[in-house]
């Protein structure tokens, strides 16, 4: 019954379209501002149509505009997540344990459940509270209707007509039990399948206090479920719109605050410079820096792709971050901890792969074994109680270990102690950020990243460097991360790198 309902709510938010779901969302996410406002500066901007970036003088502003620049951000914020994170989700609210605000909650509410209690203990009872629940139950609902749902709408308005109820109440002919009955069966229609379980724990409670609270813990799960349903239904229309409207709030935070380009200005600087001078060897993909040791042949597009691989290397903890791509900083910090991992992983099996014995790299089952065994000893990797040199000293362990009993499965002679040795010792050096083949892996997963972002949509993906092979599953998933998340950040921002990097392409 609830997996019909879920498919006619999709239907419906077909026609409906965005109006009523947004509508919905706007209060149900209010949960989610702060954990938002986290990742975005909190002082910023307001709207107005853009089409080229300009900014305005500096000029005094009341409080009030602050405040709605704030909120301003927010919805943007807000916006970007629910396009860019496919996964984003509402969460039910949970105060921390032994909070003051949590201790009232449940002072509060368990005053009214023993008020409640004491009420239909009476006799003869008195529902004037069960009433008012009902009333609430009944306009919660009422909620998850869309307008098409007129035989539902219409079951609720009789059966939990409250006028209604108020007579039989002071009739003696109130059956509370039945009134139940009615709104768990309802609630069952309109719930999403993953809340049947919930559900069918509520039939078996007699009691009419304890059911109550638990109608109401239930209800609220459905109220975070539909709000996530008007997320899922109106991401396809945001997605639409979002480009315009982040370039729009941007060009608000530069009209209140004209140096909020700075960061970026020198973030895209350092890029120019750096392809310039040849720092950094990058290969030509995109139009970057040569191969060779020619002087690269700077544009726009390599200095951006440039630019955004300098990210996957940012020191967060030591420089701020450009603010065009604020909102993405904690994606950021994840990619640049996976990318670490999978540098670790990917030296560790080359070096076993190449010094152990280069012939066990053709048994794939022990391969993707070895792999799995190193990736769950580097888990907490990104912990700040973990030590690198530590786990590099276990993984020397295990993976002669493993190295040992393959070539024992193979009818192969062990290798030497020698040879053992020398392998621990390769894959304890990994450690150090300056060993020459940590650096060769890092260069090329770099490098496999620029090629990547270069070739756009085109298919077949580019070709994974030499021994990056047995990583190569883990690299593609990052690099479609990476890359998703770069061409939305150029298509909202590009005005605005198009004229820094003008300037810098005139200078240089």
């Amino acid at each position: 019954m609830s997996e019909n309902l879920d498919k006619s709510h999709i239907n419906e938010a077909g026609k409906s379209k965005s109006n009523d779901s947004e509508q919905g969302l706007e209060g149900a996410l209010e949960c989610s501002d702060e954990a938002l406002q986290k990742k975005i500066k909190s002082d910023s901007p307001s709207p107005q149509k853009v089409g080229r970036p300009h900014s305005s003088p500096p000029q005094l502003v009341t409080v009030e505009e602050l405040l709605e620049t704030a909120k301003g951000v927010t919805n943007m914020a807000l916006a970007h997540e629910i396009v860019v994170n496919g996964d984003f989700r509402i969460k039910p609210v949970e105060l921390p344990e032994d909070s003051l605000e949590k201790r009232v909650k449940e002072i509060v509410h368990k005053a009214f459940w023993d008020c409640l209690s004491v009420q239909l203990s009476e006799d003869p009872p008195t529902y004037d509270h069960a009433i008012k629940l009902v009333g609430e139950i009944k306009e919660t609902l009422l909620s998850f209707l869309l307008p098409g749902h007129t035989r539902l709408r219409n079951q609720i308005t009789e059966v939990l007509d409250l006028d209604l109820i108020k007579q039989e109440a002071e009739n003696g002919a109130l059956d509370i039990s039945k009134l139940a009955e009615f709104i768990i069966g309802m609630m069952g229609t309109l719930c999403a399948p993953a809340r049947d379980e919930e559900l069918k724990k509520l039939k078996y409670i007699k009691e009419i206090v304890p059911l109550f609270r638990a109608i109401f813990s239930v209800l609220d799960l459905m109220k975070v479920d539909m709000a996530n349903f008007a997320v899922t239904s109106i991401r396809p229309h945001l997605m639409q719109q979002s480009v315009e409207y982040e370039r729009k709030k941007f060009q608000e935070v530069l009209e209140k605050q004209p140096n909020s380009l700075d960061f970026v200005t020198q973030w895209l600087e350092e890029a120019s410079d750096e392809l310039t001078t040849q720092k950094y060897k990058v290969l030509p993909a995109g139009g970057g820096a040569s191969g060779s040791g020619d002087a690269p042949m700077l544009n726009p597009v390599a200095i951006q792709n440039y630019a955004y691989l300098k990210l996957l290397k940012w020191d967060h903890f030591q420089r701020p971050f450009p603010e065009t791509v604020l909102m993405d900083q904690s994606r950021f910090q994840e990619l640049q901890l996976q990318l670490e991992q999978l540098t670790i992983l990917g030296a560790v099996l080359l070096v076993t792969f190449s010094t152990a014995a280069p012939r066990i790299s053709d048994h794939a089952d022990f391969a993707e074994k070895l792999k799995m065994i190193v990736k769950i000893l580097l888990t907490d990797m990104h912990l700040p109680s973990f030590h690198l040199e530590d786990a590099l000293t276990a993984i020397g362990e295990k993976v002669c270990l493993e190295v040992s009993c393959c070539l024992s499965s193979c009818g192969s002679s062990p290798s030497s102690l020698g040879k053992e040795t020398v392998l621990k010792g390769q894959i304890q050096a990994l450690a150090s950020p300056d060993d020459p083949i940590r650096r060769i892996m890092e260069s090329r997963i770099l490098t496999f990243l620029e090629t990547y972002l270069a070739s756009g949509h085109q298919r077949p993906s580019p070709a994974v460097p030499g021994g990056l092979g047995p990583i190569q599953k883990e690299l593609e998933e990052v690099a479609v991360r990476f890359v998703r998340l770069v061409n939305y950040n150029k298509m909202v921002f590009s005005p605005y790198y198009d004229s820094i990097l003008s300037k810098i392409l005139l200078r240089s």
